[in-house]
């Protein structure tokens, strides 16, 4: 099987010749494996670019599936002389460094003085055609015979993504209180994604395999909101957004984290055809116990832990791990990766024991 029959016959439910695999990597992770492989640097992305091209070291890893790339054209966005960076929706973050690594956290949260419906309307907000839907389609055709994914965990995600400009004190008792103003912002955050992606998928003129997207649903522990709750704010939104995968012949996968096993029944009635990352440690996601509830209407994507495996196991453990999704995986409806993007702590030999395990990297 070429890579996109793999893939395609995996999400289907189908047996394919071997479980399909991603790679998801932090920056400092990306970097090590570009020196292992002797790849070049990757080119700066511009202020706004919103997917990362990583089709060289995805190349080397033996993937199946290439993401395209969605770059911004619209209005100058401010620059900064420090490591600031503000993106299309205003929001400025910095960065923030711990002992393993650096994130980019909200530092600017202009939502955070929204009172009034009023505030909501005035608001500068960004504008689907900012970006360069005609260069989508030379991008699948340079994805040869590998699945085609548009998107990204940010595209959607109304929780977090409204968490960045307003606050998640703000947006968490927003939700609980079903306030207008914090809804509102969530309604318009929605409406540019669904266009956004319309755009990229009409360009792409039935290319596209995954439309991804992403809200995180859930914490370690469990739902972040009752599943009535999120029936009632949410289900709505996901179902518009698999109609328009649907509708452009490609499938939908939800990135979210944590634990939501009480509504993957939701997920599937809204359309949801894949569910990534998948985190082992979340409270009710092992991935074997999730396959057998739900794996013949629900793909996976992901499983292998990056919270304990990767980071702190031997590479005997990571390859023991991915044995035991290879074995209830074989006869389709999962991708294996990693449960979330891997960490700059997780030892190179532990990636490599990944993909070696998995059959796409030569020992």
């Amino acid at each position: 099987m070429i890579p996109r029959e793999r893939v395609l016959a995996a999400i289907g439910h189908r047996t394919p010749d071997r479980v399909p695999v991603n790679y998801l990597g932090t920056p400092e992770t990306d970097a090590k494996l570009r020196q292992l492989f002797d790849l070049p640097a990757p080119t700066d992305a511009r202020p706004g670019d919103v997917v990362e091209n990583d089709w060289d070291l995805q190349t080397c890893l033996g993937t199946d599936l290439r993401t395209l790339r969605l770059h911004y054209c619209g209005p100058a966005i401010p620059q900064f002389d420090d490591e600031r960076v503000q993106n299309y929706w205003g929001v400025i973050k910095r960065p923030v460094r711990n002992e393993t690594g650096l994130f980019m956290e909200s530092c600017h949260l202009p939502w955070a003085a929204f009172e009034t419906l009023d505030d909501v309307a005035r608001y500068p907000w960004p504008d689907p055609a900012w970006f360069d839907y005609a260069a989508l389609p030379g991008q699948c055709a340079a994805c040869g015979d590998h699945a085609v994914v548009y998107g990204w965990p940010g595209n959607m995600d109304l929780i977090n993504g409204t968490a960045f400009a307003r606050g998640f004190e703000l947006t968490i008792l927003g939700l609980a209180t079903d306030d207008p103003v914090t809804l509102a912002c969530m309604e318009r955050r929605f409406e540019f994604h669904w266009e956004q992606s319309r755009r990229a998928l009409e360009a792409c003129g039935g290319r596209v395999d995954l439309l991804w997207i992403g809200d995180d649903f859930g914490t370690q522990r469990g739902l972040l909101l009752s599943p009535a709750k999120w029936r009632k704010l949410f289900a709505g939104k996901l179902r518009a957004m698999a109609d328009l995968a649907h509708a452009h012949g490609a499938r939908l996968m939800l990135h979210c984290c944590g634990g939501t096993r009480r509504i993957w029944g939701d997920l599937i009635d809204a359309g949801v055809d894949i569910y990534d990352t998948v985190q082992p440690e979340a409270a009710g996601m092992n991935p074997r116990d999730l396959f057998r509830e739900f794996g013949a209407r629900l793909a996976l994507h992901g499983t292998v832990s990056t919270q304990k495996t990767l980071p702190f196991g031997t590479a005997e453990d990571v390859a023991r791990e991915v044995r035991d999704r290879l074995d209830f995986g074989a006869g389709g409806g999962l991708v294996i990766a990693p449960s979330h993007n891997i960490q700059t702590d997780t030892p190179l030999e532990n990636v490599l024991a990944l993909y070696r395990t998995a059959g796409s990297l030569p020992d």
